[in-house]
């Protein structure tokens, strides 16, 4: 790896880690439905990606420290602080999302 590909994976190691406290500490009041109604990912997809870099890498790691690695903290206490049930104008613009975005098959 060179200078420029270093300097590169610092600068996004940092917006990552800024995306995370944002998410984790500034904004834990944004459901994740919302974001996926809105963005297309969540929280959780975060940590898919997370684990899914970590194995590619050959570091073994569950889903359960996936999560915690992106929410700061155990998912199940995460959820009990700020998670609320969705309503059903939030299912309703989820299932619109999906149809009007639907998953790529990879």
């Amino acid at each position: 790896m060179n200078d420029l590909d270093s300097e590169t994976t610092a600068i996004e190691a940092a917006a990552f880690r800024r995306l995370l406290q944002h998410l984790m500490h500034e904004r834990a009041d944004v459901q994740n439905i919302d974001l996926m109604i809105l963005a297309g990912f969540c929280r959780n997809c975060l940590s898919d990606w997370y684990r899914e870099a970590a194995e590619a890498r050959g570091i073994t790691m569950t889903r359960d420290e996936a999560r915690e690695a992106i929410y700061g903290e155990p998912f199940v206490q995460w959820k009990t602080k700020h998670q609320q049930e969705a309503t059903p104008e939030q299912l309703a613009a989820f299932e619109a999302a999906q149809r009007a975005h639907p998953k790529k098959q990879a």
